[in-house]
């Protein structure tokens, strides 16, 4: 069955950092065909922008504007009701804890027992190819394999956009193209809108969407 496709919508925001404008005020809208993706030099606020998109924006910074999701305002919603799934360039596994309970951590709580959380851990390795690395150690990973635990644990949190926050940059060219064709591949199947920070324009050509780039605020096709 193929999943509902959402929307992501950004209006009007302005963002600043101790009083000095960043950019703004910016309007586009995200759809699920056709990731967007966001380029600038470094300090415009590339990342700023995701991090008030989840709710995390640092208390520097101030920002005016709206996001809605489908249609719905989000932006005075608490981080965790957001549906807002993020990678960023660093995996971010905990290194106490094995790929399942890694993957097991972002697993809606409904799925209430460990024997029931694992069996979706191990049913999502499964289906990224990654069959029998229940039990290891983060650190016994390749970078290939960490990078494809890290987008199922943002995957099984059940988001409805997903935010890209240079999550391809520290790996070598050949797996960079691989796990990038994953990433859109899979966004692409389930239908998620797709918000991308880069600084590679590899990145943005393969994204084949919007492209934003930041310090004028402008809005060009790739």
């Amino acid at each position: 069955m193929t999943a509902d496709s959402h929307t992501l919508e950004i209006s009007n925001l302005v963002l600043s950092l101790q009083g000095r404008a960043l950019f703004g005020p910016l309007s586009f809208t995200v759809e699920a065909a056709l990731p967007t993706t966001v380029m600038g030099p470094s300090g415009c606020g590339k990342s700023s922008l995701l991090n008030w998109l989840i709710g995390m924006l640092p208390a520097a910074f101030a920002a005016e504007g709206r996001v809605s999701l489908d249609g719905r305002p989000i932006d005075r919603l608490p981080p965790e009701q957001r549906r807002l799934g993020i990678l960023f360039q660093d995996d971010l596994l905990f290194p106490h804890l094995t790929v399942w309970e890694n993957l097991a951590f972002a697993i809606p709580p409904r799925i209430k027992t460990r024997g029931d959380r694992r069996a979706v851990a191990t049913a999502a390795l499964r289906e990224a190819g990654l069959v029998g690395l229940e039990d290891r150690d983060p650190a016994t990973l390749s970078g290939g394999q960490r990078a494809r635990v890290a987008l199922l644990r943002v995957l099984l949190c059940e988001p409805m956009a997903l935010l890209l926050d240079e999550p391809f940059n520290k790996l070598d060219e050949p797996l960079r193209r691989r796990f990038r064709a994953t990433v859109f591949e899979t966004a692409r199947t389930r239908n998620l809108p797709v918000l991308m920070v880069t600084h590679d324009p590899a990145d943005a050509v393969a994204a084949g969407g919007p492209l934003i780039t930041l310090g004028d605020a402008s809005l060009s096709e790739n």
